[in-house]
Formats: C-alpha cells, structure tokens, sequence
C-alpha cells in the first residue's frame, strides 16, 4: 500500500518534474494583435505559477482572449476573457508564491486574483511601470499579500505601452478600463529565445 501510494505521489509530480528539467530558463511567446511580447519565466523563483501558466497556454486557455483591462501608466491585464467578454472556465485555483522575493517592476508580469492570496487562476498582468504597491511585504502587524510575479519582458515592451496606451471605456461586465477597440491576445507558446524572434 504505501509502494501504491508513494508511485502516485511520483505521478502526480511527474508532468512538473519534467516541465522543470526541460523548461528552465524558459520563455514565452504572448502573440498580440498589436505585435508580439516575449517573457522570460521564473521557474525557480515561482515554479507553481510558472507550471500553472505554461499549462493554460498549451491547454489553448489563451487563444483568441483579450486584455479586458488597461490602466494606463500601470497595468495591462489579459488571460479570462474572450473578445465577447465570455469568461473562460478555469482549473483550481493555485497556492500563493508572491513572497518569492521578486518584485513587481516595470515590465514583470504577474497573476491577477482576488481577495485571498491563493485564488489566482488564468488572469495575469504586465507592469507598466514600477508597482512597489502590489509587492509582498512584512511588517510588525504580519504579512501583506502581493501578486505573484512570475516572470519579466525580454522583448516587445514597446508592444505593451502601445496596449497600455489604448483607448479605453465601458466593456462588457466592466464599467471602466476595458479597450475600446479590443486587444486580442491570439495565442501564448512556450519558446525558445531569442530565436523566438
């Protein structure tokens, strides 16, 4: 029984040891309809999330989604809805990795979720500039829950201040800060760099 159990621990862990192996240092391809963004990831820093966001890329999570949400000076947000603002179903929730020491800067991408740390799913975002406000942080009172970054632009920040910079109003659920012209983020592909170019 515990030989049992012990092979399907392996199993379980098996698809992220093998992601791990193969894919460190590894990057992404976000395919715009503004132009292409390439990120690189942090898998040693933020593994679960990594993991997490490489799975609903292959899954095609993100094909033909938009960024429903723009700030413009601050965040560009994508990754849950299609054109039409039809939200796309999503697995469970992953564990929180916002204290792994990386900061959300200028062009860091990072999860997007909602009141608990550990509710972050598909929704991710791009820092338009440096967001020392949505970091992790301690303080005598306890801890202060941030967003997870999990990785950093390489190329195509020029492509990320366009979007950032796009005119933006009312949009399906939303009553503010969705592009009035939508965004469409055609596909996310792991890759290798820079001969994604």
């Amino acid at each position: 029984m515990k030989k049992f159990a012990a092979l399907l621990a392996f199993l379980a862990l098996a698809p992220f040891a093998a992601f791990a192996a193969d894919d460190a240092g590894s990057y992404a391809k976000i395919q715009t309809s503004m132009g292409d963004i390439i990120v690189e990831l942090e898998l040693q820093k933020a593994p679960r999330t990594v993991e997490n966001f490489i799975a609903y890329a292959k899954s095609g999570h993100f094909d033909r989604t938009i960024f429903h949400r723009v700030v413009t000076g601050y965040v560009i947000q994508g990754g849950g809805f299609s054109r039409y603002y039809n939200e796309r179903l999503t697995r469970d929730p992953i564990p929180y990795e916002g204290d792994n020491g990386l900061k959300n800067l200028r062009g860091t991408i990072a999860m997007a979720r909602g009141t608990s740390p550990d509710s972050a799913t598909a929704q991710w975002f791009i820092n338009l500039k440096d967001n020392d406000e949505l970091d992790h942080y301690v303080n005598d009172l306890g801890p202060r829950y941030g967003y997870a970054v999990f990785g950093h632009v390489v190329e195509g920040m020029e492509v990320v201040d366009a979007i950032g910079a796009v005119e933006t109003g009312p949009g399906g659920p939303f009553d503010a800060e969705a592009p009035i012209e939508p965004v469409i983020i055609k596909r996310v592909d792991p890759v290798e760099w820079p001969a994604a170019q």
